[in-house]
């Protein structure tokens, strides 16, 4: 059975009266361009921003109207938010939310536009690189582990759909299961809640997918997966300045970002586009990370600068970002990294481990002080 036009879709959302029940959804202008691709459906419905944490019965019923529709295998409806043109904002409270609030609805974005926040989750926090090869992967779980033994409850979402390593990281196989309604179960290894399209698909399986499939998939793995209470959801982006990042940046309030790179100068060149990218939607940038800083021979003990070294530092202090530290190129990290036991799980007392710990400190003060300054999410666009 072929699957419907989006004309289709869009008369039987006729169906559905918009609020105040003087109009249907479509009629309204609700409904955003509609995505079809194999039988799924993808597409958002944009509410008023005083009702979005309402409206949730809506999208539902959108969801399901498109879902009985022959040919229709899924349909995925995404809920965002649009303050009108003129709406005045509430004045904040004295003290401020120390930063977005778990399971509140939106966020307000400039332009008064919104974004919705995924429910339970305290901070988003996105691990960038500007190019591959920095070690970005590795860094983001290890980070995500240091944040963990100080006490906070972490989730890492692999964002990196064409080249997901999360898994062999963490030491992860099989499929995650189903929560029921549609959600899915993040799978969990050392304590921490981890997805990935890695999860469900095999190793050698190429990911040959357009943008929009892609940011389709990234919404499912944010708002498709049951993550219970997270203080931190750590995102392992994708390197470079693609779908991803910006749909990430418009679709969730976010903490802010943080932004590994080698010394070298190419690595410092591209990491510098990434920062750039971030500042541009409105994302803090929380720090720089310089990875394989120094080389120290494991036989004489002696330093080298392969890549050079204090790059992303002065990087850092050029552009007024701060610098959350340094990691060094050492075989223990690349070695527990490949074997799916990372470094702060197989050597938790050793040096390398307290690097990342320190470095997982000044993350969460940066973090508490972007929220103390009531950062706000960017506008939100659906693509």
């Amino acid at each position: 059975m072929s699957e419907p036009s989006a004309e289709a879709i869009r008369d039987r959302l006729r169906s559905i009266a918009a609020p105040g029940g003087k109009s249907d959804i479509v009629s309204e202008g609700m409904v955003s361009d509609i995505f079809i691709a194999k039988g799924k459906v993808f597409f958002s419905l944009t509410v008023p921003a005083d009702l979005a944490d309402r409206l949730e019965p809506l999208r539902k019923a959108a969801e399901e109207t498109v879902q009985k529709m022959p040919g229709v295998q899924k349909a995925t409806v995404a809920l965002t938010a649009e303050r009108k043109n003129g709406q005045g904002t509430a004045p904040p409270s004295p003290a401020g939310p120390a930063r977005p609030t778990p399971g509140s609805a939106a966020q307000r974005g400039p332009a008064g536009r919104q974004t919705i926040a995924v429910p339970g989750i305290g901070s988003i926090v996105a691990v960038a690189s500007g190019k591959g090869g920095v070690g970005k992967s590795t860094t983001a779980v290890n980070l995500a582990l240091a944040l963990q033994q100080h006490g906070l409850s972490v989730g890492v979402l692999d964002a990196d759909v064409y080249g997901p390593s999360i898994p062999r990281l963490l030491g992860l196989s099989g499929k995650p299961e189903m929560a029921g309604d549609k959600m899915m179960k993040p799978m969990e290894s050392y304590g921490i809640k981890a997805i990935s399209m890695g999860l469900m698909v095999g190793e050698d399986t190429p990911m040959v997918w357009r943008g929009p499939m892609v940011t389709q998939a990234l919404t499912q793995m944010l708002r498709g997966v049951a993550w219970g209470e997270l203080d931190m959801l750590i995102v392992d982006m994708p390197p470079g300045t693609g779908d991803v990042q910006l749909s990430l940046a418009q679709q969730v309030p976010m903490a802010g970002a943080v932004i590994v790179s080698t010394p070298q100068d190419l690595a410092l060149l591209d990491a510098r586009k990434g920062l750039n990218m971030f500042r541009k939607v409105e994302v803090p940038v929380l720090g720089i990370i310089e990875n394989m800083s120094l080389f120290v021979c494991p036989d004489c003990g002696a330093s080298h600068s392969i890549f050079g070294h204090g790059g992303a530092k002065a990087e850092a202090e050029k552009l007024g970002v701060p610098f959350l530290g340094e990691v060094p190129l050492q075989m223990a990290i690349r070695e527990t990294s490949d074997a799916g036991k990372p470094v702060l799980v197989g050597d938790p007392d050793g040096a390398e481990s307290t690097i990342y710990r320190q470095i997982a400190q000044r993350l969460v003060e940066e973090v508490e002080g972007v929220g103390a300054q009531g950062n706000e999410g960017p506008a939100i666009v659906f693509e």
